[in-house]
């Protein structure tokens, strides 16, 4: 049996994904990556651990599905963390930078004081946040050797780096889009964002299409030499692919460490309302564009909760949120700041409106609240600033799996959604890709027909005032100032 050995590289895990030539799932790995957090508000990982975690995970799809030829390799990553290797010897010159680190906060308050702000906005879509890594990029520069000849880039180059043995320098657009220095409209690596940044862009990889000839592994263990990596793209633009949410208003909600809210876009429109426009993925040398709401603490604030109450897991947790009614004490889980559409990187997590009767059951269910409350607000913000309808709402990741959970998601949104039986959206999506270049199929609308299981989750009443003014009430102390989130 032939397939394509996708790669899903995940901020907490590293997956790997066989996908039939049919489209379905026949084999599955995965390992740990590892975190660490070397001073309040930074989040790094090694760049090293993280190729030897995709090493382990391929390692344990390959021996759980014997006897399976690879037709070709896709790659789906955590995006805006960046790191630098040396672009002769392929040693890592520093650590992977995470997208949840706050390190460059500062440089990003200067920019804006600056004035560059709008500037940077119009030419990437995103806003100044030290989320996003123009500031990490130079941050990194600034503490490479010298002498050395240096690259720089996303997860998806130096995931191709390694895979092909260190000859091939390139990312897709997608991942490009995400890193602050890539013009959308252009689709180039930007001078001028290279200036504001102080950061030389010759040491950034080629920018291909989504769907294209990334090079051939070599070295890789359990792949022979030579296979063809046909497909790159960012984890949560790949969710979206592989979601088949090709129409515009269409979207998806992947819940993971943080959440990524994605809806598909008819043609590129500038951001406001604190979301931001980004490059869904590229195809032909054509970009299809998407806005973007970028959630920085999700299904992390879970396994913390569960933590803090003593339960023995996040399943625990859950089933205890459930057992509370709705309108409880309010909780932000701004543990790195929020992301959007607040972007306050001041904001601090908190509970508000406890008393002596608030029970365990309620802290609990204020935990899980979060989840839905973030995804309204962004929702919310995407809705204002389109006109447009939502369409199909899809959602992947851990999370989705509860139905308990996406009714609240459901409910505060007021809009269906739909959840898929298997979670790996985006691994479904870099394969896709690579089936389109390998032919597999030959178009868009041949994968949206690919059979995918489903189930439909309707929106139930609930007294949405109420529960939003709880929720804005304490979105106003974490932030420390009075305002509400968008609504309609």
């Amino acid at each position: 049996m032939r397939a394509i050995l996708a790669i899903d590289q995940g901020t907490t895990n590293s997956k790997a994904v066989l996908v039939s030539e049919k489209g379905d799932i026949v084999g599955r790995g995965s390992a740990r990556v590892g975190i660490s957090y070397p001073k309040p508000g930074w989040v790094e990982q090694d760049p090293r651990r993280l190729y030897a975690s995709v090493c382990e995970a391929i390692d344990a799809c390959l021996k759980a599905t014997p006897d399976v030829a690879i037709a070709a390799v896709a790659i789906s990553n955590q995006r805006e963390s960046v790191t630098a290797w040396d672009a002769e010897t392929g040693e890592a010159l520093g650590p992977l930078v995470s997208w949840q680190c706050r390190r460059t906060a500062q440089d990003c308050e200067r920019l804006i004081a600056e004035g560059h702000l709008d500037r940077v906005q119009a030419l990437t879509g995103l806003p100044l946040d030290p989320m996003f890594p123009g500031s990490k990029f130079r941050w990194l520069l600034e503490r490479v050797p010298a002498g050395r000849s240096v690259r720089l880039g996303t997860v998806d180059s130096w995931l191709v780096h390694c895979l092909t043995g260190g000859r091939r320098h390139v990312c897709d657009a997608s991942n490009a889009a995400r890193s602050q220095l890539f013009d959308l409209k252009e689709q180039r690596w930007s001078e001028e964002l290279g200036e504001i940044f102080g950061v030389d862009i010759t040491l950034l990889p080629e920018v291909l299409d989504s769907s294209a000839d990334f090079g051939r592994t070599h070295g890789l263990p359990g792949v022979p030499d030579g296979a063809p990596i046909m497909a790159a793209i960012g984890d949560s633009h790949a969710a979206l692919f592989g979601h088949g949410a090709f129409e515009p208003g269409d979207g998806k909600v992947t819940f993971g460490t943080g959440s990524s809210i994605m809806t598909t876009l008819a043609r590129f429109i500038p951001p406001r309302n604190g979301v931001t426009t980004t490059v869904a993925w590229r195809l032909g040398g054509k970009p299809t564009f998407a806005f973007e709401g970028n959630i920085l603490v999700c299904a992390a604030s879970l396994p913390w909760m569960a933590g803090i109450l003593g339960l023995s897991d996040v399943a625990a947790l859950v089933e205890l949120a459930a057992s509370a009614e709705p309108g409880g004490p309010g909780f932000v889980p701004a543990f790195v700041g929020l992301g959007a559409p607040h972007w306050n990187s001041d904001a601090r997590a908190l509970f508000s409106q406890i008393n002596f009767n608030t029970t365990r059951a309620q802290m609990a269910r204020s935990v899980t609240d979060s989840i839905a409350f973030q995804v309204h607000d962004v929702i919310a913000a995407m809705r204002a600033q389109s006109g447009g309808e939502l369409g199909a709402l899809y959602v992947d990741g851990g999370p989705s799996q509860s139905r308990f959970l996406m009714q609240c998601v459901s409910n505060l949104i007021e809009h269906p959604v739909i959840q898929r039986e298997a979670p790996e959206a985006s691994a479904l999506g870099a394969a896709y890709l690579a089936g389109l270049s390998l032919g597999l199929w030959s178009d868009l609308q041949e994968i949206a027909e690919l059979p995918r299981s489903s189930q439909i989750i309707d929106p139930e009443a609930v007294d949405r005032a109420a529960l939003l003014g709880t929720w804005n009430d304490a979105l106003a102390r974490s932030t420390s100032r009075h305002t509400t989130a968008t609504d309609e």
